[in-house]
């Protein structure tokens, strides 16, 4: 039995092969369910369509009829794409701060929240000031159409993101934030709000509900810190990238980032206060020499 790519949008659904495969076999629904353990009336959703089968039930049935463990597989394998999809998840033009409130809703209902960004504060870590300056430069991104008026969304979007910060005072929450040195020598922000930008997460490090950590530049790294991501317990993780966000909720992705999630805090230092330190003096010796210059 050969199928279409499973990445094809035209391969065949895998009910459908399942259905088929049973009445090769001269098998009833009934007859298959006694086999499985199945009620009858579960096998025949599985066939329609009408319900998402799980792999392990996909596999349980494949295996019954006589499939090989080749096309055992390969069902299994559709299944866990269909049961579990990896969906976009992009924003309305102009409307940011809305974007923030449904990172928030999400947030709210994970008990522990596993945050990595290489080059960037962590959103729950930042202040006003900083939220106000990253939100502005990719908002420079991906303009709106010319009829929205895009300066509402801006002042939304940072009191959305400021306000999804009240979630980190919850005891019943925990966190466990990861950044790369990047996030305190990017001039994302000017000197004087870095310098408070340090002071909270200097602040927050204390909380004992957050382990915060940081990546040093001279850190012999497991792999390339591509781009940042957030784990919601095991239920999603929420990838970042320049013009939308990917909220991913299959096992198999879950499970990868998990994997480098670990990783990453096995080469990160939990005691961050040195790296505080010396960029506080770098941005404080920058205000200094800004004090001085002739006006």
């Amino acid at each position: 039995m050969t199928r279409a790519d499973p990445g094809d949008e035209a391969v065949t659904p895998v009910g459908v092969v399942l259905g088929r495969m049973r009445r090769a076999a001269r098998l009833t629904g009934q007859q298959l369910g006694h086999m499985v353990g199945m009620s009858q009336a579960k096998i025949s959703r599985i066939e329609t369509g009408q319900t998402s089968a799980s792999p392990a039930d996909v596999a349980r049935l494949a295996h019954a009829l006589g499939a090989s463990a080749e096309i055992v597989e390969e069902l299994a394998t559709e299944a866990e794409r269909k049961h579990f999809p990896m969906t976009d998840w992009r924003p309305a033009p102009g409307a940011a701060g809305h974007s923030q409130e449904d990172i928030g809703a999400l947030e709210s209902s994970a008990s522990e929240i596993r945050i990595f960004q290489p080059a960037l504060v962590v959103g729950l870590a930042q202040t006003a000031g900083y939220a106000r300056a990253v939100l502005a430069a990719m908002r420079e991104l991906t303009p709106p159409p010319e009829f929205v008026d895009p300066h509402p969304s801006l002042a939304m979007a940072v009191t959305a993101r400021v306000r999804r910060q009240e979630i980190v005072a919850r005891s019943d929450h925990r966190f466990r934030f990861i950044m790369g040195e990047a996030a305190l020598s990017s001039r994302l922000a000017s000197a004087p709000e870095m310098l408070v930008q340090i002071d909270a997460i200097g602040k927050l490090a204390g909380a004992a509900n957050v382990d915060v950590r940081f990546i040093p530049y001279d850190t012999v790294l497991p792999f390339p810190l591509i781009h940042g991501f957030e784990l919601l317990d095991d239920a999603c993780v929420i990838v970042d990238v320049f013009n939308t966000g990917l909220i991913g909720r299959g096992a198999p992705d879950l499970a990868t980032y998990r994997r480098i999630f670990d990783r990453l805090e096995a080469v990160a230092v939990s005691d961050i206060e040195p790296l505080l330190k010396k960029y506080r003096d770098v941005y404080l010796r920058e205000l200094t020499r800004n004090a001085g210059a002739p006006s």
